[in-house]
Order: C-alpha cells, then structure tokens, then sequence
C-alpha cells in the first residue's frame, strides 16, 4: 500500500510543476500509460522517479560495478565498469534533458536501465553468448534487461520484476530493435536524448581508458578530426603555453563539444514543434542527431577505436579466454541442467535450457563467472550458486 496522502502531499503538485518546467514536447508524467500491473500513485514521487528507484535500487544494478565495459580487472583498476559508464551516461542525459526542457526523471530512468542487461567480459561475453544459443534466437544485451527488469528481479510480492512504466519498456525495447526504431514514428525525445548521450560517453571514455594504459599516443589520436577539434578548444581555453593534464581535459573537451553540437541541433531542430505534444512529435518521426560534420568526425573516431583498441593485441587473449569460459560453462549447463540454481531449474521447466542458461549466465560478475567456472569445470557435480 503506498504511504497515505497528506494535505501537503499530492501529486498534483508534482504535475503542475512539470507543466511549469516542461516543454510541451516532453513526455509528461500525467500522460503516462501506465504499468503492466496496477498500482496507486506514489503521493510525492511521479511515476517515472519511483522507476529510477525501483532501478537504482535492484540487484541487477548494482551486479554492474562487476562487470568490464571494454578492459578487465586484470589491465588495472582506473578504466570504467558498466556502473561507471551507466552513472556518466545518467549525468549527460540529465544535462541535455534539462536544457532542452525534457522529462529528466524519465531520463535519468532510462539512462540507468540502458545497460542492466549486459553480461560479463563485455562485449565478447555477448558475443559468446549469440553464438551459443543461436538456436533460440542469439542473444541482445538490450532484450535481456527487459527479461531482467520484468522477470528475473524478484523485490514485490504482488508482481515479477519491478513493474517499471510502460515508456521506460518501450524505451528499452526500442534499443532492443534499433533498426525498426530508425523508420516511421519517433521514439520518444528521451529516449533519443540517453541513446545518444551512451555514445558520447562510451566514445569519450574509451579513449581516456585507452590513454591511461598505453594502448593508444595522443599522436595517434590527433590523426583524428575530431580529436584535433578538441585539441584547438583546450588551447583556445588554456592559451599557449604548456597543458597539464592534457588527456583528462582533452576527454572533458570530447564530451563538451558533442553535447554542446548535439543541443545545438536539437534546438534549431525543435524550434517549429513548440506547442506540440510528445505524441504529436513521435508521429512527426523527428529524430535528434549531430550535425553532419560531427556525424561524419565521431564515425571516424568510432572506426579508429574500433580497429585499435578493441583489436588491441593486449585485449585479444584476454577476450578469447573469456569467451571460451562462457562457452564451456553453458555446455557444461546445456548437457546437464541440474547444476543450474533451484530458480533457475524451475524457468527451465517452461522454456528451453538454451535460453535459461544463456540468462544465469549474462546475469553473472566478471569475478562470480570466474569463480563459477571453477565449480563447473572441476569434476563436482551439485548445482552452481546463484546469483
């Protein structure tokens, strides 16, 4: 039972503050669509406030402080986790949501939920994970934390996973299927505004990270357009003389100046939608984006980090080990599906052992999938730990 209204509680205050504060573009809390299951309003938080919460609050989050974005635990401990990166993505959507006059509960909910259904050792732990179960569809990071966030998270009595709101469903649903979401109506600005503030982070951060542990010399880089454009603004801001700490304010000027181009756009762009509804600008299939010549410098870039980093010589045993462990555990769990946890043990029942081992296992910490290994591969035979 949500707590009881007072005379100084009301939600209605909560609306007219957004309708005070909001673009009328924006998606407002009053239109929400609701929840798969019914629940009565919160008296001082909207409904999109009590799904950042209900996100920041599950197991599933905070498993991300475990998990590699791009480098291990064994390259050091300065690099990102998932955590990370998804508190860094949460801060740019909230800025650009507030400058645009967007919904920043909504987006900040989204920002947290975007990666919580990444599995360990990054994006070679998805790739091993598509390979295995490509019998029942492959596997997408993005389509698990809908499983997580409307399945697997166990915190209510009254309903599986945490009920979140139907646009933060949608939303994730949308990075879930992006080449459908590219064509015909519009998802919603906030939901573009997280999409594109992932991008400017990960594509920020992973040259610091890269940086940092010498994968990569600021000569390098400055081959890059992009690079030589943020460059000229930390002289521009500094003078002449000599930059200290060149490679953190080279990544501050990366981040400013993508943020600063993509408001700009987005701007000019929604500058003929003043008046129009969140619904009436999705039908209009508006989408935000860079300019074309950030567009083209940050594909560049993207490219470049692509081929000399991620293909790093340094990365590749490291992500060729990992991937052989993710595929000698569900093998492992495929042949006999008594070792997978009670919870586990029971999905199973009702879906293929494919796809419920795929789930235990992109559920799992870098550092738990390790230890699991051990358990899976030393001969025993009991059922390995939950998660």
């Amino acid at each position: 039972m949500a707590p009881q209204l007072t005379p100084m509680l009301d939600t209605r205050r909560y609306d007219d503050r957004e309708h005070l504060l909001l673009a009328q573009y924006a998606m407002h809390s009053r239109d929400t669509e609701g929840r798969k299951y019914a629940e009565p309003e919160h008296p001082y938080r909207g409904p999109f406030a009590r799904d950042r919460d209900r996100v920041l609050h599950s197991s599933a989050f905070r498993r991300l402080s475990g998990k590699m974005q791009v480098f291990t635990g064994e390259m050091g401990i300065y690099h990102r986790t998932r955590l990370t990166h998804t508190f860094e993505v949460a801060s740019l959507a909230r800025t650009m949501s507030r400058v645009l006059r967007l919904n920043e509960d909504l987006t900040e909910a989204l920002a947290l939920v975007h990666d919580i259904g990444h599995p360990p050792f990054g994006h070679c732990g998805e790739d091993a994970l598509s390979e295995c179960m490509q019998r029942v569809g492959g596997f997408s990071h993005n389509g698990f934390a809908l499983v997580i966030v409307e399945q697997l998270e166990q915190r209510y009595s009254a309903f599986p996973g945490l009920n979140l709101s139907l646009e933060i469903l949608g939303g994730q649903d949308v990075r879930a299927h992006k080449a459908e979401a590219a064509i015909g109506r519009s998802p919603l600005l906030e939901v573009q505004l997280v999409d594109a503030a992932d991008s400017m982070a990960y594509d920020a951060h992973d040259v610091d990270d890269a940086l940092q542990m010498g994968l990569l010399s600021m000569e390098e880089l400055l081959e890059l357009a992009i690079v030589r454009r943020a460059m000229r603004g930390v002289r521009e801001k500094l003078g002449d003389g000599p930059v200290r700490r060149e490679r953190q304010l080279l990544v501050h000027e990366l981040i400013d100046l993508q943020v600063t181009d993509f408001l700009n756009e987005a701007l000019e762009q929604l500058v003929e939608y003043q008046g129009h509804t969140a619904d009436e600008v999705r039908d209009a299939g508006v989408r935000l984006e860079h300019s074309e010549a950030i567009r083209r410098e940050r594909g560049e870039l993207e490219a470049f980090l692509f081929e000399a980093v991620y293909r790093h010589p340094r990365l590749i045993p490291v992500r060729r080990a990992a991937y052989h462990r993710l595929q000698d555990m569900f093998e492992v769990l495929s042949r006999d599906p008594s070792r997978l946890p009670l919870r586990f043990r029971r999905r199973a029942e009702t879906r293929p052992v494919e796809m419920v081992v795929g789930e235990y296992l992109a559920g799992m910490t870098d550092t738990f999938c390790d230890t699991q290994y051990k358990y899976a591969t030393d001969g025993s035979t009991g059922p390995l730990s939950d998660w």
